[in-house]
């Protein structure tokens, strides 16, 4: 049974960011601030669900939040600046979606920079915590893989409307076989 919160007494934001190991595309987190109420015994960490159950739980989310924000770092971005420095760029890009401002913000992982002044806490596997960073991860990953699977439609050879542009041996014998694409990873070892 995931936590509804690190801290109870704060509006406390999750945060979490998907696609961070891929070969290819963008890196998407996202940030979720839950209602005081908020329940619900599906969520759970976005790796734990099939993908008909993170669309669901997208939709449930997306409707229930009292804010979210979803952003996107690309791949030339990941590039220049490293995929540690991009994810924390997209998680600090969704904050600034927030239509609500978080007194605290709780983040999946180890590594974190400061945003606005506003408290932070990072936590190992918090993704199967915390309800909140739960959240995140299954916006994260559900709109990542919608950017992946019409990018599959542009690159049909490489998988990515089951791989989500991850190293698997599909996307590594596309790659050998048609070589790389514009939106590849040109920092990755691709092989």
């Amino acid at each position: 049974m995931l936590k509804a919160y690190y801290s109870k007494e704060l509006v406390e934001a999750g945060c979490d960011e998907a696609g961070r190991g891929c070969l290819a595309g963008p890196v998407c987190a996202a940030v979720v601030i839950l209602p005081p109420n908020f329940s619900n015994k599906t969520l759970n960490d976005s790796k734990q669900l099939t993908a008909l159950k993170r669309s669901e739980l997208r939709i449930v989310i997306e409707k229930e939040a009292l804010a979210y924000g979803v952003a996107f770092v690309d791949h030339k971005k990941i590039d220049e600046i490293n995929i540690l420095n991009a994810s924390i760029l997209a998680m600090h890009q969704a904050l600034d979606k927030l239509k609500v401002r978080p007194e605290h913000i709780i983040v999946d992982g180890n590594r974190f920079l400061p945003y606005n002044f506003i408290p932070h806490t990072t936590i190992v596997k918090g993704d199967a915590k915390y309800l909140s960073i739960a959240a995140a991860s299954v916006l994260a990953k559900t709109h990542r893989d919608e950017f992946m699977e019409g990018m599959h439609k542009k690159y049909p050879h490489y998988g990515w409307d089951s791989n989500a542009g991850y190293p698997t041996k599909k996307h590594r014998d596309g790659i050998r076989k048609h070589g790389s694409t514009p939106i590849h990873r040109k920092s990755f070892r691709l092989l």
